[in-house]
């Protein structure tokens, strides 16, 4: 691992073909020697929050539902969360871990605002995207994934069907022609 991908984005490129991750965008929650875990940002379902989570339901971000954070424990619920601004820099604890300043993982265990703090936004995901130590840099280094910088939006998008290509398009040079580009260029 040369850098760590920590609170950057991961775009599928057009080579990345396993249906698990095609035309995805993932959030990098964790990336060190050990590994990265992250969340898929673009694939929410029509699962409400409110029928599992119903504590959780005033700092959701819209849609309100689970999103498919990737194929590892999709049993396990995952909660990317931002604090409100007063409350950035917030200590690990048992119940929050930091992605960074204000954004961090929320364990679903704790009360709400009781353990963490106020949050400004939440989403909840069912599993995530992990890679075992090296992984994920090969598969960028082979052009599997994009690496991008997060707007700090993109996590809690009101409209994730467009986020692809909205991360595609406000890239320079060619890599935003990619925000077109059909699923199946054959097709085109």
């Amino acid at each position: 691992m040369e850098v760590s991908l920590t609170g950057r984005l991961l775009v599928a490129g057009p080579r990345l073909v396993d249906p698990n991750f095609t035309r995805t965008v993932v959030f990098v929650c964790r990336h060190s020697g050990e590994g990265a875990l992250g969340v898929v940002l673009n694939r929410p379902t029509g699962i409400a929050v409110a029928d599992a989570l119903p504590g959780w339901v005033e700092p959701l971000a819209p849609p309100h539902v689970v999103f498919i954070g990737g194929p590892v424990q999709p049993e396990m619920a995952v909660a990317l969360a931002r604090l409100t601004p007063e409350h950035a820099g917030r200590a690990e604890s048992d119940a929050w871990t930091p992605i960074n300043a204000r954004l961090g993982l929320v364990d679903l265990a704790s009360p709400p605002d009781d353990e963490v703090g106020p949050l400004e936004s939440l989403r909840v995901f069912a599993g995530y995207a992990g890679w075992g130590p090296g992984q994920l840099d090969f598969e960028v280094s082979s052009g599997d994934w994009w690496v991008l910088p997060a707007d700090d939006d993109d996590p809690f998008t009101a409209a994730p069907g467009g986020l692809r290509r909205r991360v595609l398009r406000r890239q320079p040079g060619p890599v935003s022609l990619f925000a077109d580009f059909p699923p199946d260029p054959s097709i085109n």
